[in-house]
């Protein structure tokens, strides 16, 4: 059975909102040592979801794939996390 990998985001830059190509995510925060707990969000049927820890707004972009994000640089690597 494959196994399904939830994409990780982090808002180093400190920007108001990120673009993203899913709808099921984590948020980090920002990088270690800085990061909040990682919380996993769903937009379900809405476009957009407010982080509850770093207020960060996630806009859900279709254009987008599930690794990316505007501004470019937000998806957090697995292989470091």
């Amino acid at each position: 059975m494959a196994k399904a990998v939830v994409p990780h985001f982090q808002n180093d830059a400190g920007v108001p909102h990120i673009s993203i190509g899913v709808t099921e995510f984590m948020c980090v925060g920002a990088s270690a040592p800085n990061d909040h707990p990682h919380v996993y969000l769903d937009m379900g049927d809405e476009s957009e979801k407010v982080c509850p820890y770093c207020s960060t707004l996630f806009k859900h972009d279709e254009s987008l794939g599930a690794e990316d994000s505007l501004p470019e640089g937000c998806l957090v690597s697995m292989e470091s996390a």
